[in-house]
């Protein structure tokens, strides 16, 4: 498996100390299309997106552990979405962002945790915690050093794994991300895919000249009309659980602020809890920034499905 490239001990209470091995890329198993891959306007979000995901052990006949198997479907997978083996490039004509999809591959690490799963807390996740188990390569001053996939195995003492991704927002979104994820999984059980991607992003492209025939708010720019934040203030990460009566408590009170004080009646439809939740943290952000009243602001929201 080669030499140990790092050690990570921050001393939490959970100890979490990974050892992780050096990167490899994997490949996908076939020969696959070559050439610039379109990205559009819409795709100009340079964003590192990190998730992990944590599996218990489930011992079978054939147990060696689950790298090589998430390797080899990761391989096959790439077959399929092989934009993702590429590398990020700007094109010489027009210089726009793009992927040159030369199939060097996704970056892959292999590592191991001192502990099992059930004694590190994922309900809280914090940045040194993710940092352990999402490989980062170290010293990159460009996002073109950084391929637009990486991926990290990290093995625990009772046999769980913790998969952490790094996806380039550039190249998938939240749903995008979600389906090349369980297509890697139906790959790794041996299924046909049952969501075949869907790669020419050229319908994106805009007019040549262009033929602007709406107004698109969304990319305004907002005049700043609040006190400038005290860049000393510290910033105090943390998580709230929201559970259903939460939620119903809050669409009531959308409700009584639309309809009045009186509880809604059968005809009044409350609003989504997607609605809900996001302007309940919205409003709290825009509070807790001390926003002027009549700020206008703007919230982006990722939704994975």
């Amino acid at each position: 498996m080669g030499n140990y490239v790092e050690d990570y001990d921050y001393g939490y209470d959970h100890h979490l100390t990974v050892k992780k091995w050096e990167p490899v890329l994997v490949t996908p198993a076939e020969e696959t299309k070559k050439g610039i891959y379109f990205l559009s306007n819409v795709d100009e979000d340079e964003t590192l997106v990190r998730t992990i995901y944590c599996y218990q052990h489930k011992k079978t006949n054939d147990d060696h552990g689950p790298s090589e198997v998430i390797k080899n479907a990761l391989s096959k997978v790439l077959v399929h979405y092989y934009p993702l083996a590429g590398r990020l490039v700007t094109t010489a004509d027009e210089g726009r962002l793009a992927v040159d999809c030369t199939g060097e591959g996704v970056l892959f690490v292999e590592a191991e945790a001192n502990c099992t799963l059930g004694s590190v807390d994922f309900s809280r996740p914090d940045a040194e915690t993710r940092g352990k188990l999402v490989y980062e390569i170290p010293g990159v001053k460009s996002i073109f050093e950084i391929p637009p996939l990486m991926i990290q195995v990290t093995k625990f003492k009772c046999g769980g794994f913790v998969l952490g991704v790094s996806f380039n927002h550039l190249t998938a979104d939240g749903q995008a991300a979600m389906e090349f994820i369980n297509s890697w999984a139906e790959t790794a059980r041996g299924l046909p895919l049952s969501v075949q991607p869907y790669l020419d992003r050229t319908l994106l492209k805009a007019r040549n000249p262009l033929k602007i025939e709406y107004h698109h708010a969304e990319y305004d720019v907002l005049e700043d009309k609040s006190t400038p934040r005290n860049n000393k203030e510290e910033t105090i990460y943390d998580y709230i659980y929201i559970n259903e009566q939460m939620i119903q408590k809050l669409k009531r009170q959308i409700a009584a602020e639309i309809h009045g004080p009186s509880p809604p009646g059968p005809a009044v439809r409350l609003c989504s809890s997607y609605v809900a939740l996001s302007a309940f943290a919205w409003r709290a952000r825009a509070k807790a920034l001390k926003m002027a009243a009549d700020q206008e602001t703007r919230i982006l929201l990722v939704k994975f499905s």
